[in-house]
């Protein structure tokens, strides 16, 4: 069995442990101009198959990928993936509209705003 690696960014970022692996999504995270970019390898992927879910302040990719041949017996050796990858991160509460997406030649780029949106103030209500 393969060790399990942390990923962490700043402490903001929640990465999930995750056994490393060749079917996880190889992701780069940068800053820049007051945003965070995601940059996710998903090589031999179409855009149709990839799903972005964003819920209470998780991100979440998924993916799925199918195999070229319906008779799996005419392999002599088979290491590419097929099947369905997801990954999840911790980014914070942020506007729907913030989130932007891409994909171009096998790389998903997520943008968002660094800050989060505020909170609503739990107000008390005097008793009279």
């Amino acid at each position: 069995m393969l060790p399990k690696r942390n990923y962490y960014l700043n402490d903001y970022f929640d990465m999930f442990n995750m056994p490393y692996n060749k079917e996880n999504m190889k992701t780069d995270i940068y800053e820049k101009d007051n945003k965070y970019i995601l940059e996710i390898d998903l090589p031999g992927i179409r855009k149709e198959n990839i799903k972005i879910n964003y819920e209470n302040g998780y991100l979440t990719i998924s993916a799925e990928k199918n195999t070229l041949s319906s008779d799996p017996s005419k392999y002599v050796r088979r290491e590419r993936f097929y099947g369905e990858i997801k990954r999840s991160f911790y980014i914070g509460m942020k506007k729907d509209s913030d989130l932007k997406a891409k994909y171009i030649e096998g790389i998903l780029t997520i943008t968002f705003p660094k800050a989060d949106i505020p909170k609503k103030e739990i107000k008390n209500i005097t008793i009279s």
